[in-house]
């Protein structure tokens, strides 16, 4: 029995490094001499993203480093000890960040209402700026595919547009570039993982008890298709890789207004090209059970 979970977890361990090392080279995420700054909030997801990225600069026929870097916002009761502490153990170069960006979340977001929005622009300001301090090259964050899928789908129903986190970012001022090395690891075999590794979790308490926001609605949907219909995200989010322009209705993105007739070659082979078919079993065909 040990054996069998030992080979499990190496699977398990091999999937998650191979899928990063596809997503790294798919969208030349690492380049030579890049200074990867691997944002680490304390969760399940960076973590396991951290280790992966430790073991690719080992593997990976390039030179680049990588060095975790932590913004503590100074919520109350965090445990500020646990993540020098595993760091400094583990013999990984990091960087804390002490900015109270909780007393702003909180002064600025009526009691009740979803905090994230306005946390994660604030998170992502401050290492924006941290990561030119220290000449990172390029900000790695631990989402995923279900964090992009959801994203997908927030951004359908909440702002009536098409629009998911894609795999590499350049920030809007062209002065960072933003990575999601996890992008093809579903959140369930990430979630195995730092049980194995025993990572020290640390839970992000800032937005309290707010069950129903809307991420977690589309979660327990996308938890239900898991169930059902296996493969199901897994192909939402190829779909957002193979894009047809034509078949969709943004008029900024394809010229719909110059659309015009061609009919000076050959036609093409669209009508029916079998035997004769009387209307009465073109009718049955439609029907047919």
């Amino acid at each position: 029995m040990t054996t069998d979970i030992s080979n499990n977890q190496l699977k398990l361990q091999k999937r998650l490094r191979g899928l990063t090392g596809k997503a790294v080279v798919d969208f030349d995420m690492i380049e030579e001499g890049d200074k990867v700054m691997a944002a680490i909030s304390g969760g399940k997801d960076s973590f396991v993203m951290l280790d992966i990225l430790l073991h690719l600069k080992r593997v990976a026929p390039i030179n680049f480093d990588v060095v975790a870097v932590n913004l503590d916002q100074k919520q109350p009761g965090f445990p500020e000890h646990i993540l020098p502490e595993y760091l400094e153990k583990q013999g990984i170069d990091y960087y804390i960040i002490d900015k109270d960006t909780y007393s702003i979340v909180k002064e600025k977001v009526p009691e009740g209402k979803t905090t994230c929005s306005l946390c994660s622009r604030l998170r992502r300001g401050s290492l924006y700026t941290f990561a030119e301090e220290i000449n990172a090259t390029k900000i790695a964050l631990g989402h995923h595919m279900d964090d992009a899928v959801e994203t997908l789908f927030m951004n359908m129903f909440n702002n009536g547009k098409i629009k998911a986190m894609p795999p590499k970012l350049l920030s809007d001022d062209k002065r960072n570039i933003v990575i999601r090395p996890l992008t093809y690891c579903r959140e369930r075999d990430i979630a195995k993982y730092a049980e194995i590794r025993e990572f020290p979790i640390i839970p992000c308490n800032l937005c309290g008890s707010q069950e129903n926001l809307q991420r977690k609605v589309i979660k327990g949907m996308l938890a239900g298709w898991d169930e059902t219909n296996p493969g199901r995200v897994e192909n939402i989010f190829n779909s957002i890789q193979n894009v047809s322009p034509s078949q969709l209705a943004d008029k900024d993105l394809f010229n719909f207004k110059e659309l015009s007739i061609d009919r000076s070659g050959n036609r093409a082979k669209y009508e029916f090209q079998g035997p004769e078919i009387s209307h009465s079993n073109l009718i049955e065909m439609f029907y047919e059970v």
